[in-house]
């Protein structure tokens, strides 16, 4: 009897132990679970506000060209743009310059203008948000022309999203707001004219007290000229920062004019701080 006692023993407290082992296996297999698809929708979110983040960017961009305009050609005109960053920031850099060449009498063309003007960037890190290694896409205007737009209405930025990777700056997906050129066309019974817009973006402050650009508007220049042709040529004085990265369809303009047509060109210095509000 005592034998079978102590052998009896033994069972009773291996399924005793049976139900509990089960209760932390099943335990542990539920908080891995819930672990992963914690982390699954933790990414997930961040996901989304950093592509919310990015679409905020695109329409602040845009924004942002249709105030150069109002503030290009008013001295003392300002205005504040505001814009919302979890990942992102703004930058400003010296990145584009424009050559205007005229032809009047003699044969050839002559450097008639020539200045260096800023864009702006709105900075996405990629590990934050990406959309693809050599991404371009062109936001505004919608038709792809080149750096030379026709008519009244026409924009003065050239707004795109670009993903150019390596750059010595950081990996980063940018909203441009890069100044391009408005030509309007002006016929009057005495004369034919061609007026040409360039605002140039100058380097402000830049303390960054909050999430915001403002635009000053500096100065307004015009030159005028009799002419028979223009050309405009855009370089890039920043290596990384070349055709491949703004896409201009042509960097070469050439216009033949007619006999005694006068040119016009205004120019518009804007100061552009980043993180100013007034």
């Amino acid at each position: 009897m005592e034998m079978a006692v102590k052998l009896r023993n033994p069972r009773r407290g291996k399924k005793g132990t049976s139900p509990a082992i089960s209760a932390v296996i099943v335990t542990g297999v539920m908080v891995a679970l819930i672990s992963v698809a914690l982390s699954f929708a933790t990414n997930v979110l961040f996901l989304r506000i950093a592509e919310s983040e990015f679409n905020s960017a695109r329409q602040f961009s845009q924004t942002l060209g249709l105030q150069v305009d109002d503030v290009a050609w008013v001295i003392g005109q300002t205005e504040t743009v505001r814009y919302s960053g979890r990942y992102g920031d703004v930058s400003f850099k010296q990145a584009l310059n424009y050559t205007v060449y005229v032809k009047t009498d003699g044969p050839g063309y002559r450097k008639l203008y020539s200045t260096t003007t800023g864009i702006v960037c709105y900075n996405m890190p990629v590990e934050h948000y990406s959309v693809g290694y050599n991404y371009f896409e062109l936001i505004h205007p919608a038709s792809d022309d080149t750096f030379l737009i026709g008519g009244a209405s026409a924009p003065l930025a050239r707004i795109f999203a670009v993903e150019k990777l390596p750059m010595t700056d950081g990996s980063f997906l940018r909203v441009v707001v890069a100044p391009i050129i408005r030509m309007v066309n002006v016929s009057l019974s005495t004369a034919n004219y061609v007026r040409l817009y360039l605002p140039i973006l100058l380097e402000g402050e830049a303390p960054k007290h909050s999430d915001s650009i403002t635009l000053t508007g500096q100065s307004v220049s015009r030159i005028s000229e009799t002419v028979t042709g223009i050309k405009i040529k855009v370089t890039f004085p920043l290596d990384e920062f070349d055709n491949f990265f703004f896409q201009f369809p042509l960097a070469e303009e050439t216009i033949d004019l007619p006999d005694e047509t006068i040119l016009e060109l205004y120019t518009g210095e804007v100061d552009v701080a980043l993180g100013v509000h007034l």
